[in-house]
């Protein structure tokens, strides 16, 4: 049962770092309306930074999912 918990929760990892990297700005986007229904407001200071770093948190997901299944994989 472990087993299909990890793959699942690997898979969801590695689509959401996918989906991350490939669509920053709705991610973006979709933080930014987070932000406003608890009475925040976010703004980046320079959005081409923001879109950067964004795109780097996807591939970070993507290799901490693929890490994670190597190790994994390794230990069973």
């Amino acid at each position: 049962m472990a087993i299909v918990i990890f793959i699942i929760a690997a898979l969801i990892a590695l689509l959401l770092g996918g989906y991350i990297y490939t669509h920053p700005q709705e991610v973006i986007l979709l933080q930014q309306k987070f932000y406003t229904l608890i009475n925040w407001r976010m703004e980046p200071i320079s959005i081409s930074k923001e879109i950067r770093n964004t795109k780097f948190m996807g591939l970070f997901l993507i290799l901490f999912a693929l890490v994670s299944c190597f190790y994994y994989w390794l230990d069973h």
